[in-house]
């Protein structure tokens, strides 16, 4: 590498997250995207060529590029980019009021959308039939916030063909009315996909724009990376049409989903995606989903909850699963499993235990919602990754355990919610993630949520669990040197040193000295990829 600089970043303080003790540092060259040098002022002089760029941030922070763990890039930002954001509804009456208003400017007949709907907003199970009264002939398509269920109007079930009499191979339903006929739930994606399939289809070019409106504005609130947790079609188109056009504003790792109950046919047809490549984005791993949601009665719990509910996998038949983590395991390809209920975390890492410890990244587990204490070791012991979202717990859960995911669990189980701190302490990696556009894409408000267990904008709310708080470091470590953990990229990601890739977050101020309430107002002045200004 030459010992030019292409460009010079010289700020207050910079924070490498290399356990080192002493002053801070202040200056950083860069140079083909990687990190040249590190240190004082003289850098500058030491480093700087004719061509050289320096940036100076007086007074600010440099910290490692923040990535968040668990996005989906694509379907999200196509659903927000033509949906009713619903999410913060928290009555019937204003959800309607909101698709009436969205409704408002569209021709007779068209399909209205909305995402984040909160199923609290009803008084028993979610369903479509209010929606004929309200949109009167209207296909209407709602996304509830756990994003593994669909409300839809009788219109939306008509155009889809829906029976009631739908089969899957996994453990997917169209539920019915007490009247025998479709109520408008759908629960997880195979049976969500059969009215997907009767939306109007948009250009690529279309939805591209929408992935880089999002994009743009998660590297305008710090993010430089993230975990992208699927690449279905048109993943990869979008991101080719993009790339014709401009740089990603963030770098993305994909992650194929390995559809339920699959067979060797599917999976060897995923294992050939990996190494599939662009400038700024990659498919490096897989995907699993063993279970659903707690809220829609979908996950995998040890005893059912206190409906019936949440009592098997999503794979009806789990060995299966066990079989297809062993074969992407034998090929190196780590695996991530989506495993939000106790006995499915439980068999998750039994299944990896089985599979053993040989991928170029680690295997995660996602979610990880509700553990005993017996759980809470393993995860170091056997070197998984718990890529956690405790901002679900923060704004889908009350500490006075009224809503829907605590009264399903009951208070032990409830109790045990997004276990961040004790598996901090036992050695865990624990990777942080948004799980956007389930949850927040703003990495200051994931961070202080994290840290508070409570939403960071609503000083007087209680706090969920507050003893799985974690502290400022610990939480700013799930975005940076835990997230290079979970990706593998330890050695070349997570921090700043020379040969460490050239990805920074400059804050006006350290958030390890502000309180969470200013970090989550702590401007962003740029964001840098690849030794690049991105934003800023």
């Amino acid at each position: 590498m030459s010992d030019t600089a292409e460009a010079i970043y010289v700020v207050g303080e910079i924070e490498p997250f290399d356990g080192s003790d002493g002053p801070r540092p202040t200056t950083v060259a860069v140079a083909g995207g990687k990190v040249l040098a590190v240190g004082g002022a003289e850098l500058a002089d030491r480093h700087r060529g004719r061509d050289t760029v320096v940036r100076r941030f007086a007074g600010a922070a440099l910290l490692p590029g923040l990535t968040d763990c668990h996005i989906h890039p694509v379907w999200g930002s196509v659903e927000r980019g033509r949906g009713v954001d619903l999410d913060g509804l928290n009555t019937l009456d204003a959800v309607l009021g909101a698709l009436r208003a969205a409704a408002a400017g569209t021709r007779e007949g068209d399909w209205v959308f909305g995402y984040g709907l909160d199923p609290n907003v009803f008084d028993g199970p979610p369903h479509g039939r209010m929606l004929a009264g309200a949109l009167p002939g209207r296909p209407v398509s709602l996304l509830l916030r756990d994003a593994h269920s669909l409300v839809v109007s009788p219109r939306a079930v008509e155009l889809a063909g829906l029976t009631g009499r739908e089969t899957f191979e996994d453990r997917a339903s169209v539920e019915l009315h007490e009247d025998g006929a479709p109520s408008g739930l759908l629960l997880e994606l195979s049976a969500m996909a059969l009215v997907e399939h009767a939306y109007p289809v948009l250009p690529v070019r279309q939805q591209a724009d929408y992935v880089l409106a999002e994009l743009t504005r998660m590297a305008a609130a710090g993010l430089t990376g993230g975990h992208a947790m699927d690449f279905s079609p048109p993943s990869h188109e979008i991101f080719a049409d993009l790339e014709s056009r401009t740089e990603l504003p963030i770098k993305l790792r994909c992650s194929p989903l390995v559809p339920p109950d699959s067979g060797p046919e599917v999976w060897r047809e995923i294992a050939a995606l990996q190494g599939l490549r662009g400038r700024r984005w990659a498919v490096e791993g897989v995907k699993f989903m063993l279970d659903g949601t707690i809220d829609n009665g979908t996950a995998w719990l040890e005893e059912p909850d206190c409906y019936g509910e949440n009592r098997s996998a999503v794979w009806t038949d789990p060995a299966a699963y066990r079989a297809a983590v062993a074969f992407f395991a034998a090929r190196e390809i780590p695996t991530a499993t989506h495993a939000i209920g106790d006995r499915a975390v439980r068999f998750a890492l039994d299944t990896i235990a089985e599979a053993g410890a040989g991928p170029s990244a680690p295997h995660r587990i996602e979610h990880v919602e509700t553990i005993p204490d017996e759980t809470v070791a393993r995860f170091a012991a056997l070197g998984v990754v718990a890529s956690m979202q405790p901002i679900h717990g923060t704004r889908h859960t009350r500490a006075d355990l009224s809503d829907n995911w605590s009264v399903r669990l009951g208070p032990e189980r409830a109790a045990r919610g997004w276990r961040c701190r004790d598996l901090r302490e036992r050695g865990a990696v624990v990777a942080l993630g948004s799980d956007w556009p389930i949850g927040c894409a703003d990495p200051r408000i994931l961070l202080a949520d994290t840290q508070l267990r409570r939403p960071v904008e609503r000083p007087g709310t209680a706090p969920v669990q507050p003893a799985q708080g974690l502290t400022a470091r610990m939480a700013y470590e799930g975005l940076t040197t835990h997230a290079a953990l979970a990706a593998g990229r330890a050695g070349s990601q997570g921090r700043i040193a020379p040969g460490y890739d050239a990805d920074f977050t400059v804050f006006a101020e350290n958030p390890l000295g502000l309180t969470p309430e200013r970090q989550a107002g702590n401007p962003v002045l740029a964001t840098v990829v690849d030794g690049r200004v991105q934003h800023g």
